[in-house]
């Protein structure tokens, strides 16, 4: 029976993981600025002996690893990026660079894919072509990395047949794995609404069409599209985020800008929300004799998990950490640039258990469980490892 990675296998790796863990977290970088991130990963995985690709897409690095005659390849993703947020937390590895760190577990994606990138290089238990993607800019909104990597010919240049990626889960216990199949991160819409009203003297208002007041009443209006539109089996949400208007107290303001964030699950009910957000602020701008101007932007897709390669990973899981331990994921609000590869390829997205207690993600508290680093480490070890055996 072939023998596969198992979480003891990387007990002797701890340490060294742990070292590369807090020297990324005390060195964070921006989005489209991962320049030493991405050369501190190019370099290890050169070392390793993987044929490395720097610069896709931005800093984008790709590993590949060539073993026997096997025909078929996997991709396995990580980012790198960190974000624009004031550490609170006074840990010796915490960030050296003031107002940025790893406060969405980079670090640990990062590392967790460079300790399977050494196992996998030292044991060779497969046959067939690994592709390892570090990825910059998950963090830079629609614009982000995943699509520039696939615009840089990522499919063409390093071809596969799944990808898979992973992130951390905050209130799960470490070393537990969360699968979903189907939809299981929605897709992230943003809208600017700008509405056009006659400022004037705020003693005299029948003199002029106040903007401010036209954009409270749509703020109350738009709630109306999640309960009275959309489907109640349906998850979607529609957040008024900002609302500006005005600069002192005796005047009506000319215009008023609000913002608007949009989270759902389906392409039906993403359309349908757009859709009906039109209809509302036309509707409501003319009702106060005001002019409406929209901005829709139609950012990352939803993470939509293949069923087969689901399955396949959540096998993998079970055998590494016990079925006890793998769970069904609920459906998450948040967004995620993976998206963007799943439109392309087959493929899953995991997440891993980050500790019940650990802070929520992008909160300035906010550490990696170094206890994951292992477990995270060894799933991707045996996934590759079971995927080019099949």
């Amino acid at each position: 029976m072939t023998k596969y990675a198992a979480i003891k296998d990387f007990k002797d790796a701890e340490a060294d993981m742990f070292g590369m863990r807090h020297h990324l977290h005390a060195h964070p970088e921006l989005s489209f600025h991962e320049a030493n991130t991405a050369a501190f990963v190019a370099e290890k995985l050169e070392g390793l002996g993987y044929e490395v690709t720097r610069n896709v897409g931005g800093h984008g690095v790709v590993g590949r690893l060539q073993v026997g005659d096997g025909n078929r390849s996997i991709a396995i993703r990580a980012d790198m990026d960190a974000l624009p947020i004031h550490e609170a937390q006074s840990k010796p590895h915490a960030s050296t660079v003031p107002g940025v760190m790893h406060a969405c577990g980079h670090d640990g994606h990062t590392t967790m894919l460079l300790g399977a990138a050494e196992y996998l290089a030292r044991n060779r238990n497969f046959s067939g072509t690994l592709n390892l993607t570090f990825q910059p800019a998950e963090e830079a909104g629609a614009q982000s990395g995943a699509p520039a990597m696939i615009a840089d010919g990522l499919f063409e240049r390093f071809p596969c047949d799944a990808i898979f990626g992973l992130h951390n889960h905050p209130g799960a216990p470490a070393g537990t794995v969360l699968m979903r199949s189907g939809p299981l991160m929605a897709a992230a819409d943003t809208v600017a609404i700008t509405l056009y009203g006659k400022g004037g003297h705020a003693a005299r208002p029948h003199l002029c069409i106040d903007p401010v007041v036209a954009g409270a009443a749509l703020v109350m209006a738009l709630q109306t599209i999640i309960s009275r539109s959309v489907d109640s089996t349906e998850t979607a949400v529609v957040t008024v985020a900002t609302f500006h208007g005005g600069t002192a107290t005796n005047v009506i303001a000319q215009e008023a800008r609000l913002t608007l964030s949009v989270r759902t699950f389906t392409a039906e009910t993403r359309a349908l929300i757009k859709e009906r957000i039109y209809s509302i602020v036309e509707a409501q701008a003319a009702s106060w004799g005001a002019r409406a101007e929209i901005e829709y932007d139609s950012g990352h897709p939803v993470v939509f998990n293949a069923p087969e390669e689901t399955a396949f990973a959540t096998d993998v899981a079970r055998e590494l950490v016990g079925a006890d331990n793998v769970s069904e994921c609920p459906l998450i609000p948040g967004s995620e640039d993976f998206s963007h590869y799943l439109a392309h390829k087959p493929g899953c997205f995991i997440r891993l258990g980050n500790g019940e207690g650990s802070a929520p993600l992008h909160n300035p508290s906010y550490d990696f469980n170094d206890a994951s680093l292992t477990t995270g480490a060894a799933l991707w070890a045996r996934l590759a490892e079971r995927f080019l055996t099949a």
